[in-house]
C-alpha cells in the first residue's frame, strides 16, 4: 500500500475505530440500554441477563491471554480479519435470543464472550507498538481512546435502533457497526511494519537475532511483572468499583438523575482526554512517574466524592476517576513493551490484560456487598484509597525501562564519525 496510506498514523487510525466498536462498548457498556426490553420481551430476570453478561466478561478476560498468543504466532491480519468478522456475527447471534431453551442466551452470550477477545485493546496495542518506538505513547492514547468515543456513542446508536426498530435489530445494527468500524479499517490498513519501515520508523524492535524482548516464562518470573499486575488490578478495582456506583451514590444523596448521570458523563469525557494526555507524558517523562500522577488524581476524585460536598465537586470527582480509569490501559500497553520488549508482547499482555478485566467487574461487586453492608459507601472508598496508595508505590519500585526508545537522531550534518 503506497502513497498517503503508507503512512503508520493509519495503523492508529484503524485501531481507534476498531476500538470504538470494540468488546466493552458493544457488551457493557450497551448492556443498560437492551436490559428492559430483551428482559420484559423474553420473559427472564434482569439477574439472569446480568449472569450472562458476567459470564460473557470472563470469557472475554480468559481469551485475552490466548489472542496474545495468537498475535505472536501468526500477526495482525491473520488473527484479526476472520476474528473481528467473527465477533460481528456473534454480536448479530445477540438477535436471535430467545427465552427457550433456558441455556441458549447463555450460550450466546459465551460465544460473544469469547470471539471478544479480538476486540479488546490486546492486539491492537500490540501491532501499534511494532509501529511506533519513540511517540509509542501518544500512539498508544490515540489508538486506545477509540473506547473512550464508543462509552459514549454506541449506547446513543443502540437506544435509537431500539427506539426505531426494536432491541433484535437494534444488535443486527451493532452487528454491522462492527464490520464498518472494525473490521473494514483492519482489512483495508492493519499490517505489520517490514524490516525497512521498523528502521525508517526508529523502532528498535528486531535485531538481526529476532525480536527484541523475553519469553513469557521469563516475564512471569520478574518482579516487574507482577508488580504492574498487581497495581493495574488494584487501580481498576478501586476506580472501577466507584465510577459504576456513582450514579447510585448521588441520589441517595437527593441528587437528581440527570445530574447524577451528567457526572458519569464527566467521568467519560475524562477517560478519552486522559489517555491522549498519559499518551503525551510518557513520550516525554520518567514512565513510573507518569503512573503515580495518574492514580493519585483518582483518589482525589473518590475523596470528593465521599466529601458529600454540593455540585460541581461531584462532577469534579466523578471526572478525576474517569481520568485515572482513562490512563490505566493506556499505561499498561506502553509499560510491557518497555519493560518486557516486543518478543511475547501479545502474550505478556493478554494475561495481564485478563487479570485487569477481573478486576473490572470485582470493583462494582465490592462496592455493592460493601453497601448491602453497611448501608454506606464510606467504608469501600476508604478501602479503594489505600488500594491506590499500593499502587503508587508498586511503580515506583519499576526502576528504569528495560527497552527503552532510541534517542533522536542527531541533526544533519552533526552525526558523530
Amino acid at each position: 500500500m503506497g502513497g498517503i496510506f503508507a503512512s503508520r498514523w493509519w495503523i492508529v487510525f484503524a485501531s481507534s475505530c476498531g476500538l470504538l466498536v470494540g468488546a466493552g462498548s458493544i457488551m457493557i457498556f450497551s448492556f443498560g440500554v437492551f436490559l428492559k426490553p430483551v428482559t420484559e420481551d423474553l420473559g427472564i430476570s434482569r439477574g439472569e441477563l446480568s449472569t450472562a453478561l458476567g459470564s460473557a466478561t470472563w470469557l472475554t478476560a480468559l481469551a485475552c491471554p490466548l489472542v496474545g498468543w495468537l498475535f505472536d504466532r501468526w500477526g495482525a491480519r491473520r488473527i484479526m480479519i476472520p476474528g473481528v468478522l467473527a465477533f460481528a456475527l456473534a454480536v448479530a447471534s445477540f438477535g436471535l435470543m430467545a427465552a427457550q431453551p433456558a441455556y441458549l442466551v447463555f450460550v450466546i452470550f459465551g460465544i460473544v464472550g469469547l470471539t471478544g477477545g479480538v476486540q479488546t485493546p490486546v492486539p491492537y496495542a500490540a501491532v501499534v507498538s511494532q509501529w511506533f518506538d519513540r511517540d509509542r505513547g501518544i500512539a498508544l492514547g490515540v489508538a486506545t481512546a477509540g473506547v473512550g468515543v464508543g462509552v459514549a456513542l454506541v449506547p446513543q446508536l443502540a437506544a435509537f435502533l431500539i427506539d426505531q426498530a426494536g432491541w433484535r435489530a437494534a444488535y443486527f445494527g451493532l452487528a454491522i457497526s462492527v464490520v464498518a468500524l472494525a473490521w473494514l479499517p483492519v482489512l483495508i490498513f492493519m499490517r505489520e511494519p517490514s524490516a525497512a519501515e521498523v528502521a525508517a520508523n526508529e523502532v528498535a524492535a528486531t535485531t538481526s537475532s529476532g525480536t527484541v524482548g523475553i519469553e513469557t516464562a521469563a516475564a512471569l518470573r520478574t518482579w516487574r511483572f507482577w508488580a504492574l499486575t498487581i497495581a493495574f488490578f488494584l487501580g481498576v478495582l478501586a476506580i472501577n468499583g466507584t465510577i459504576v456506583h456513582i450514579v447510585a451514590l448521588l441520589t441517595d444523596r437527593g441528587v437528581s438523575r440527570q445530574t447524577a448521570t451528567g457526572a458519569l458523563s464527566a467521568a467519560g469525557i475524562a477517560i478519552i482526554v486522559a489517555r491522549i494526555v498519559c499518551g503525551w507524558c510518557l513520550d516525554r517523562f520518567r514512565g513510573p512517574y507518569v503512573a503515580i500522577a495518574f492514580f493519585v488524581v483518582p483518589m482525589v476524585g473518590i475523596a470528593l466524592l465521599e466529601s458529600g460536598w454540593e455540585n460541581p465537586i461531584p462532577l469534579a470527582g466523578a471526572a478525576l476517576c474517569g481520568a485515572g480509569i482513562g490512563a490505566e490501559i493506556d499505561l499498561m500497553a506502553f509499560f510491557v513493551g518497555r519493560y518486557f520488549g516486543l518478543k511475547a508482547y501479545g502474550k505478556i499482555y493478554g494475561l495481564m490484560f485478563m487479570l485487569f478485566n477481573i478486576g473490572t467487574g470485582l470493583g462494582p461487586a465490592l462496592s455493592g456487598r460493601a453497601f448491602d453492608v453497611f448501608h454506606s459507601y464510606f467504608e469501600i472508598f476508604m478501602a479503594y484509597e489505600v488500594a491506590l496508595a499500593v499502587t503508587c508505590l508498586l511503580f515506583v519500585s519499576l526502576g528504569d525501562y528495560a527497552y527503552p526508545a532510541p534517542k533522536a537522531r542527531p541533526p544533519a550534518g552533526l552525526e558523530t564519525a
